[in-house]
């Protein structure tokens, strides 16, 4: 049992039992029910579990659900220990207890990196316990880093299985029979001699009850997971009664439409406004200050969201450059070209000696890979309601960071953190950029001016698209170094590209953002942490500070680090008349999980089998958050367009609680990151994204989708990541196969024949 499994039993004020850290302030040992307070008729439990009159069984949700199925994951961790249907497992949006902190999510981007871990285990240690402790003391609620099962995997398992304990104990004391002899069904606790209770006729007694020694369910006795149970979030989105953050209706609520300067970080100058408060409907003219890394702009209130945007669009302005200068992209991209020429950048990994393997090569192979800004291009558009009464502040809000929304809401309205509420809605996609904060300070900010009636900010798709948080662009230099007897001796890898981490933590976080940027992971991993058995390896990152504003996107850096890696493989083989699959294999010779799953992607897509005329396959193989997967692409050309046609993908993600959601997933983040691949591209020119909307930002049609077909390697393992793993190896996997195909070798994304 690791992090949060230390059980603490005592007769709080509703008899409540805490499941939390050891490291817990007092008052949080008895007092998470007093922040999860029970209505009429419930008991409470613990931190996470509720009773109901009837049995049933409320869970505290401290996840947001995007479509990645966590609201069905996470009640059948608890419904597994519980002894419980999952139709009777029912979520409520949990409070900001430390206890529901995301410590897996935290603790994956630790600024720490494998060098030091090499060379300074100590250090290291020391440095894990203090964020660890952070993490726990702050008790960030973030849904992100495909984290949210392997977080909850212990802690909710123990909780679930600590109010059952409860709940028998309470059973045997009012009977006055060993617990042994009981047996549990369908949250009915039963006896030979007949006695027999459910869990909403024992809570009471059981809130008081002392859950004694403690034990999870064996694998062997598992009922529930490992089972593509109804997901629960399905009924509600099919029927339209599934709320999203657009579909908040309030008494009284107004509406407001945004303008941000088009030059990113600029602001506006003169402003006539008068042609637009004369429009029917509108209300008022708010400016907007450029809050938590967003560009400068205002926003224009109406009784519609129709002719608030109306009224905006007719706002006349002049808009300010940025004090520094216009941004560019294509500039950018020869200022990150230039340094790798020029830095030798943080070394992330080093083993053996690449200098001394480089001057004794008998040959080397050496290519450049780039990749362009992305923007997220979630399909609801960033959008915030708020209402500022009475010296509190009220948020219904689609969000990945319920806390750092209150944290931004309390500080635009100068209020308390503990006087803003927050409602979590469904999201109509995440992928990383409802970790900011930037839409609802500006929500609290119009609603500010409203006289205390809800106002809801919605962005428009141009808005969203040209004022994003993007993917960073990147450039990579690799080098090979083969010997004089054709063996592949060394493996440098050099990349280039803005920081993601320092940025978001000052905007998310101030008070965690240091003084100077260190060295972030982020933006080389999937580099620096190759499986591959070269002999000797360096791997280095140039970090830069361009001025676009960067976020976290779907997979982070190995979004892009994947397609440099493995394409640049593909391109050893073809350089040293290898078969692609036989160089992996002799390559993981020292790796046997990733070897596995290469394996199983490979025969699966019977690599090597015959084809369709015109076709051909690709490979490529990564491992992120956690899980590995390969994906074998098979690819072929229409009139010139790029045709995928089928991608098999093997995955080991350790233990899996749901196999129609991992291959969902799959399914998902390979429709994701093939819309990347083809089309993905953010161009800025004096400081404007050219792109708009999705006629010049695509995405991928139902037509061009491909068959996608997942096969899961069996684990013991705990659970590893799902939602983004997939989405790496796509873009190579691809690339590979039209080379393969027409033996053009595309190094830059997206793929352009």
């Amino acid at each position: 049992m690791k992090r949060r499994t230390w059980l603490f039993s005592a007769a709080g004020v509703a008899g409540t039992l805490i499941v939390g850290w050891g490291v817990l302030p007092p008052r949080s040992r008895t007092g998470s029910g007093r922040l999860w307070p029970p209505a009429e008729g419930e008991i409470t439990i613990n931190g996470w579990i509720k009773v109901l009159p009837d049995g049933s069984v409320v869970l505290a949700m401290p996840r947001s659900e995007m479509g990645q199925g966590v609201h069905t994951a996470l009640p059948m961790l608890a419904a597994e220990e519980l002894d419980l249907p999952l139709s009777r497992i029912h979520i409520e949006q949990a409070g900001a207890d430390k206890i529901y902190g995301n410590v897996a999510m935290l603790m994956a981007n630790l600024p720490f990196h494998p060098l030091e871990a090499e060379q300074r285990p100590l250090k290291v240690k020391a440095g894990q316990w203090v964020v660890s402790k952070l993490a726990r003391e702050l008790g960030i609620n973030a849904t992100g880093g495909s984290s949210s099962v392997a977080d909850a995997w212990t802690v909710l398992r123990v909780a679930a299985a600590t109010a059952r304990a409860s709940l028998l104990g309470a059973a045997s004391l009012q009977w006055r029979l060993p617990v042994a002899e009981f047996s549990v069904l369908d949250g009915v606790i039963s006896h030979s001699s007949g006695k027999s209770a459910h869990y909403g006729e024992l809570a009471r007694f059981a809130a008081a009850t002392p859950p004694g020694k403690v034990t999870l369910k064996e694998r062997k006795d598992w009922k529930l997971i490992g089972q593509s149970s109804p997901r629960k979030d399905i009924p509600a989105k099919v029927d339209g009664t599934a709320r999203f953050g657009l579909d908040v209706r309030l008494p009284g609520m107004l509406y407001a439409a945004i303008r941000l300067c088009p030059m990113l970080g600029g602001a506006p100058g003169a402003v006539d406004s008068s042609t637009a408060l004369a429009m029917p409907g509108v209300e008022r003219f708010v400016r907007l200050p450029a809050y938590a890394g967003s560009t400068a702009g205002f926003a224009v209130v109406g009784k519609s969201w129709w002719q608030a945007q109306q009224a905006a669009r007719a706002v006349a302005v002049d808009w300010q450059q940025r004090p520094a200068g216009a941004l560019d992209s294509r500039r950018i991209e020869r200022e990150l070209e230039a340094a790798l020429q020029t830095q030798e950048g943080f070394t992330f990994h080093q083993q053996g000696d690449t200098n001394q393997a480089e001057a004794g090569a008998a040959r080397h192979i050496e290519a450049v890979y780039r990749a362009p800004y992305l923007a997220h291009a979630t399909l609801e558009p960033m959008n915030c309601t708020a209402q500022v009464k009475g010296g509190k502040v009220f948020l219904w809000v689609p969000t990945q960071v319920p806390q750092l929304a209150a944290a931004i809401a309390a500080r635009v309205a100068g209020v308390a953190v503990e006087d803003v509420s927050v409602v979590v809605t469904l999201l109509g996609g995440g992928f990383g950029r409802r970790l900011e904060v930037d839409y609802v300070a500006q929500a609290v900010r119009v609603a500010m001016d409203c006289g205390g009636r809800a106002v809801q900010l919605i962005w428009s798709r141009e808005e969203d698209t040209t004022h994003d948080f993007y993917r960073p662009m990147h450039v990579a230099r690799l080098r090979a170094s083969v010997d004089a007897g054709g063996q592949l001796s060394s493996l440098r890898i050099r990349s280039a590209g803005d920081a993601i981490t320092p940025r978001w933590l000052e905007r998310a976080m101030p008070l965690l953002a240091g003084p100077f940027d260190a060295p972030d992971k982020t933006t080389a991993e999937g580099l620096f942490d190759l499986p591959y058995a070269f002999p000797s390896q360096h791997m280095s990152h140039v970090t830069t500070r361009q001025g676009v504003p960067v976020g976290f996107w779907r997979s982070v850096g190995h979004s892009h680090n994947a397609f440099f890696s493995e394409s640049f493989i593909d391109e050893l083989a073809f350089a040293t008349r290898q078969d692609p699959l036989a160089l992996r294999r002799e390559l993981l010779k020292d790796a046997p999980r990733h070897l596995a799953v290469l394996e199983l992607a490979a025969h699966q897509a019977g690599w090597g089998g015959p084809l369709p005329a015109g076709h051909a396959r690709g490979v490529a193989l990564h491992e992120s958050f956690g899980s590995i997967v390969a994906q074998v692409a098979e690819v072929s050309l229409a009139e010139g367009q790029i045709r995928v046609h089928r991608v098999i993908c093997a995955m080991d993600c350790g233990s899996v609680v749901h196999p129609g959601i991992v291959a969902q997933q799959i399914e998902s983040a390979v429709v994701f990151a093939l819309t990347a691949a083809l089309y993905g591209q953010v161009d800025i020119h004096e400081g404007v994204v050219q792109q708009k909307n999705f006629p010049d930002y695509p995405m991928l049609r139902l037509a061009q989708a491909p068959l996608v077909q997942t096969h899961i390697v069996s684990s013991t393992r705990p659970p590893g990541g799902v939602g983004e793993p997939g989405v790496p190896p796509l873009a190579p996997a691809v690339a590979n196969a039209l080379f393969a195909l027409t033996g053009k070798r595309l190094r830059s994304l997206p793929l352009v024949l």
